[in-house]
């Protein structure tokens, strides 16, 4: 049986033709600090024997994922409106902010919501960026206006989710330059609760993105680890089949291609552009 073990997880029936561990990506997305892909295309972070002697794997990622998007919300004029109505809910914010995405797409008539921020940006790096070993990178945002409103900060909020999957994108393109062949992404940390990020990393990316049912896979990860070291299993895969649990599959959605390949090519534009910038202003 295919086997993730640091998603903590085997696949479900549809999946088992994904038989190559070389063809997926972990993303590692804890809500209140940072992401990691297992694959970083510029080789900066090249691990041998990380999961499986055989194979070997490569780290990369963004320096915000969690905190950027908190930062985004709660420093909004509309956060403490967003928040109270999370609390009167008995939800969490972005909860809010998803139903209200929803709600904003139905008054626009837009079959999807990502549709919203057709003419909002974001560049992500506001502390820098780890992939591209450039600390120097800021964050850039194009298309506000001086709209104050919930629906607003919804927005900004969506195009700020879409900016950190258009960075991923960035990562996996330079590795499929490479003659890596990406099938599947499995995301595990605390964004994976959130629907719209999910859905938005698989429309970007344009893979199908499994879900670990274990909500802490990351410790059950690290349990099979431990059951394979110990000598309790013989094998990390003999761990993970009598350890890991299912997961649930989100596909993207082929409709969404053409408009985000088109948001893809703006987000890389602002990288070139920011960095126009700065030679002006050297100059």
């Amino acid at each position: 049986m295919p086997w993730l073990f640091s998603g903590g997880c085997s696949f479900p029936p549809p999946l088992t033709h994904f038989s190559s561990r070389s063809h997926m990506w972990d993303i590692y997305v804890p809500y209140v600090s940072w992401r990691r892909a297992c694959v970083d295309p510029w080789g900066v972070g090249t691990l041998l024997f990380c999961d499986d002697p055989r194979m070997w794997s490569h780290e990369g990622g963004q320096s915000a994922t969690g905190k950027l998007i908190d930062f985004v919300v709660e420093n909004h004029v509309c956060y403490p409106a967003v928040k109270l109505q999370a609390e009167q809910r008995g939800q969490h914010v972005h909860e809010v902010l998803n139903s209200i995405l929803e709600e904003e797409a139905t008054r626009a008539g837009l079959e999807n919501i990502s549709r919203l921020t057709k003419n909002l940006h974001v560049w992500p790096d506001f502390h820098g960026n780890r992939s591209l070993s450039d600390p120097t990178l800021r964050g850039m945002v194009s298309g506000l206006s001086l709209g104050t409103d919930i629906g607003e900060l919804s927005q900004l909020y969506l195009s700020t989710i879409q900016a950190l999957a258009f960075g991923t994108r960035h990562i996996f393109d330079q590795y499929c330059k490479h003659g890596h062949a990406l099938e599947m992404v499995v995301m595990c940390g605390g964004l994976r609760k959130n629907p719209v990020f999910v859905k938005t990393h698989a429309d970007v990316l344009g893979l199908p993105v499994l879900l670990p049912k274990e909500e802490e896979s990351v410790l059950l990860g690290a349990a099979i680890l431990g059951a394979a070291a110990s000598g309790n299993s013989q094998n990390i895969e003999e761990a993970v089949t009598k350890m890991g649990g299912r997961g649930d599959l989100v596909r993207p959605d082929a409709a969404e291609k053409r408009y985000l390949d088109k948001k893809y090519e703006v987000f890389m534009k602002m990288l070139t552009d920011q960095r126009e910038y700065e030679k002006i202003m050297k100059s």
